[in-house]
């Protein structure tokens, strides 16, 4: 057992691509960070294993912003577009805003389990995301990775793909480490801008064959806060 480094970043994507939310402190159940990926846009005429539109089909959906609200008492979420506009997910001006930038009919999925890739939750090391900004010569930005937890560590660059197999404990949570995330397009994306800088993808692909962070599942459920402990086991 060895302590690896602490959270420096807790991060929560409502909407799948889209802005993401950070949080000082969530709630990890066995299906993820509450809230996490709930909702996403599904490609109608696309067939196949991953029907989602996502930034690799329409890049400017990483500057939509989902935003957390109460309406008749309840928790809801609205959505402010680039141009500031603010709309409840679920409206069908939001879906046709969509569906006319990307050129092709979508429609919008909701799943209180969330609409993740692979696995519930997905973890990157500050030392990756470092080694990668500088070799593409980009500013360094935790957030084009779109990562659940991001730890703060000295250990080398893709440490964290030794984990594989592992369980990695984070305040009250344990994770066991799964697989590498195999990297696309969408962190090349600058996530204010949508800008795309093609030699981050390339980085990736240069130093760790186009891996970057890891996926995880959910071994013990709890509370997980920026500045917890991080340790692997194993």
């Amino acid at each position: 057992m060895a302590t690896v480094g602490r959270v420096a970043h807790v991060m929560r994507f409502p909407v799948k691509s889209m802005r993401g939310e950070e949080l000082q402190q969530a709630d990890v159940s066995f299906q993820g960070l509450r809230g996490d990926r709930v909702y996403a846009f599904v490609q109608t005429e696309k067939r196949g294993p991953f029907p989602w539109l996502t930034a690799r089909e329409l890049p400017e959906l990483v500057r939509f912003e989902p935003l957390w609200v109460e309406r008749e008492g309840q928790p809801a979420l609205d959505v402010r577009t680039p141009e500031g506009k603010v709309l409840p997910v679920e409206h069908e001006e939001l879906l046709r805003e969509v569906q006319e930038r990307a050129g092709r009919p979508a429609r919008l999925h909701s799943d209180h389990r969330g609409n993740q890739d692979w696995a519930p939750v997905s973890i990157i090391t500050t030392s990756t995301i470092r080694a990668l900004c500088e070799a593409a010569g980009v500013p360094e930005d935790y957030r084009r990775f779109r990562m659940n937890i991001v730890v703060e560590t000295d250990l080398p660059p893709f440490a964290e793909a030794k984990w594989e197999g592992r369980t990695v404990r984070a305040g009250e949570v344990a994770l066991a480490v799964t697989e590498q995330d195999l990297r696309c397009v969408i962190i090349t994306l600058d996530p204010d801008s949508s800008e795309s800088t093609p030699p981050l993808l390339k980085a990736a692909s240069d130093m760790n064959e186009a891996y970057a962070g890891v996926y995880a599942s959910v071994v013990v459920a709890g509370k997980v806060s920026v500045g917890d402990e991080v340790v692997v086991e194993g």
